[in-house]
């Protein structure tokens, strides 16, 4: 990528890297918190609603794209992640927790999946080191976001586990 001005890529998605999808914040300044802290050194606990959180999670995650004949690493920050997943990332991570195969069949359900992706070079004011999606447009009309599928898929695995041994062979 020469030119300092996005570039718009028709791409797919080969894969994604779901080890570490998304990072702490503080609510309030969306600061960077360290995985242990749920409050933020710069902002007034005291000034926080009550019985809100002083923390959120949003997305990072590092997309495998192929676009004409390259293949680029490209990272996808809350609001793009969003169209892909369909959900919070905090939503997304709590799906985790009770669902632990999740994060990896996210990952499979897009792969292969056709975007419109604006990129843009990494910004030269920290350790960033890949191209960034600020934008993001499935080409597929009834394209389905992540989440939702996810949804029907441990549903389905839910319901079955919580069957009886005996339920569907005719016994009472």
């Amino acid at each position: 990528m020469e030119s300092d001005q996005p570039l718009s890529v028709f791409c797919t998605v080969m894969a994604m890297n779901t080890t570490d999808f998304c990072y702490l914040v503080c609510s309030r300044c969306e600061k960077t918190l360290p995985n242990e802290y749920i409050s933020c050194k710069y902002c007034d606990p005291k000034c926080l609603n009550p019985g809100s959180s002083n923390s959120k999670r949003l997305y990072r995650i590092l997309v495998s794209i192929a676009a004409s004949e390259e293949v680029f690493v490209v990272v996808m920050f809350d609001r793009v992640a969003r169209v892909l997943i369909g959900c919070s990332a905090n939503e997304f991570f709590n799906f985790t927790m009770v669902n632990p195969s999740a994060a990896v069949t996210a990952s499979k359900l897009l792969e292969g999946k056709m975007f419109q992706m604006k990129l843009s070079k990494p910004k030269m004011n920290g350790n960033a080191q890949h191209l960034r999606a600020i934008s993001v447009t499935p080409l597929c009309s009834d394209f389905t976001p992540a989440i939702k599928t996810l949804k029907e898929l441990y549903k389905d695995a839910v319901s079955l586990s919580q069957q009886s041994p005996c339920s569907g062979h005719g016994n009472p």
